[in-house]
């Protein structure tokens, strides 16, 4: 079913660790071509890593947030490995604090990674589809906590932006449709990526407080977005654009 993705090129944006790596991997080892791009250093290690499927594979230190980085990066892409026609936005970041107590730098910071990057990012991939003329696929990386506060946790600023990554999502899903570009979100709950695991380990109580309103009754593991991100970048799916699709065990049905 997911054999038209063997010998694409994808861009993965938090692609150095955590979510990003693990599904990036999974479409390396559907054969697709992949670059990651991510502030961290290690990106390039990990971008080495992901060349055991037998795919090639390209890394790069980018500010998701400057435009001028992201046209550079996109055309080393194409460059290196060939236009891109898959793109996973998986960059972000959160800050727990009290909307009593919080900064208007705080607040921007998360607004400008979590939004304007997803943004900027779609925007550089549409600009290479429509100038290589192919149409292409789009996945953002939103969250449960777009339509559900999360407990105990305060996290105002993370609940927006991931709100405004859903909606960026539909409108360019719309915009986009004659240039053959479909665009979704995966919306994941609570999941056990590296950074995810050394919280929990220190915090054992909040981690079954999280745990306790999971019907699934386990936190996911990033293996758990395989499978869906894949069918999104796929044909297989090519009727289905502007939607995000909740992965979170059940957390938000209740």
């Amino acid at each position: 079913m997911l054999e038209d993705l063997n010998g694409q090129v994808a861009v993965v944006t938090g692609g150095a660790r955590g979510l990003g790596l693990s599904m990036a991997g999974a479409l390396a080892r559907l054969g697709v071509h992949v670059a990651l791009l991510d502030m961290l250093a290690d990106v390039t290690d990990s971008a080495k890593t992901l060349a055991a499927a037998g795919v090639k594979t390209l890394g790069l230190r980018v500010d998701v947030t400057s435009e001028d980085a992201l046209a550079a990066a996109f055309a080393e892409v194409s460059r290196e490995l060939g236009s891109p026609t898959v793109l996973v936005n998986a960059a972000g970041i959160t800050t727990w604090e009290d909307s009593l107590e919080g900064t208007k730098a705080s607040w921007s910071k998360v607004i400008e990674v979590n939004l304007t990057g997803t943004y900027l990012t779609c925007q550089a991939f549409g600009r290479a589809c429509r100038d290589a003329s192919h149409g292409g696929a789009i996945v953002n990386v939103s969250s449960m906590s777009s339509t559900v506060v999360n407990v105990p946790q305060h996290q105002v600023s993370y609940h927006a932006s991931k709100a405004g990554v859903d909606m960026v999502t539909k409108a360019l899903a719309v915009e986009w449709a004659p240039l053959g570009i479909r665009v979704n979100a995966v919306a994941p709950g609570y999941m056990l990526s590296d950074m995810t695991r050394q919280f929990t380990e220190a915090n054992p109580e909040l981690t079954e407080q999280w745990r306790g309103l999971i019907p699934a009754g386990r936190m996911g593991e990033p293996a758990d977005l395989d499978g869906l991100v894949a069918l999104l970048c796929s044909s297989a799916s090519s009727y289905l654009t502007g939607q995000s699709v909740v992965i979170d065990g059940g957390y938000s049905a209740i």
